[in-house]
């Protein structure tokens, strides 16, 4: 499995920005795939999960209505909407494969799949 993030970059307050995973060795139609991000001092956090075998997408709160995820199976691309970005959300995302969403929280299996990340900054 190979992921390759693009997209991120430095935007202002209320700004958008569309982030970008390139998926390889990946089956679209089983595999669960989304999105954490790391912060400057903070642990990582699950922003997004998508989860094929129940078609169910499970999002942060704090993002909620904010970010949308979607995915292009003929391309493998999965993508991150991201609009109304605050400073908060300033972190370096993560594409992530094996994610699963379970008790109001988000995980991966094993170690999970990862890319390298794209930067994200937000200014106030």
């Amino acid at each position: 499995v190979q992921l390759v993030e693009s997209g991120g970059g430095l935007v202002q307050t209320g700004g958008s920005l569309r982030l970008s995973c390139a998926a390889s060795g990946l089956n679209f139609e089983q595999d669960a795939i989304g999105w954490y991000r790391q912060a400057p001092g903070k642990e990582r956090e699950g922003v997004v999960c998508s989860i094929s075998s129940d078609g169910n997408t499970y999002y942060a709160d704090d993002v909620k209505g904010r970010f949308t995820f979607s995915r292009d199976k003929a391309k493998s691309m999965v993508y991150l909407q991201m609009n109304s970005l605050k400073p908060d959300d300033t972190a370096v995302y993560l594409c992530v494969a094996d994610c699963y969403y379970l008790i109001d929280s988000f995980g991966y299996y094993g170690e999970g799949y990862w890319g390298k990340g794209t930067r994200v900054t937000v200014s106030s």
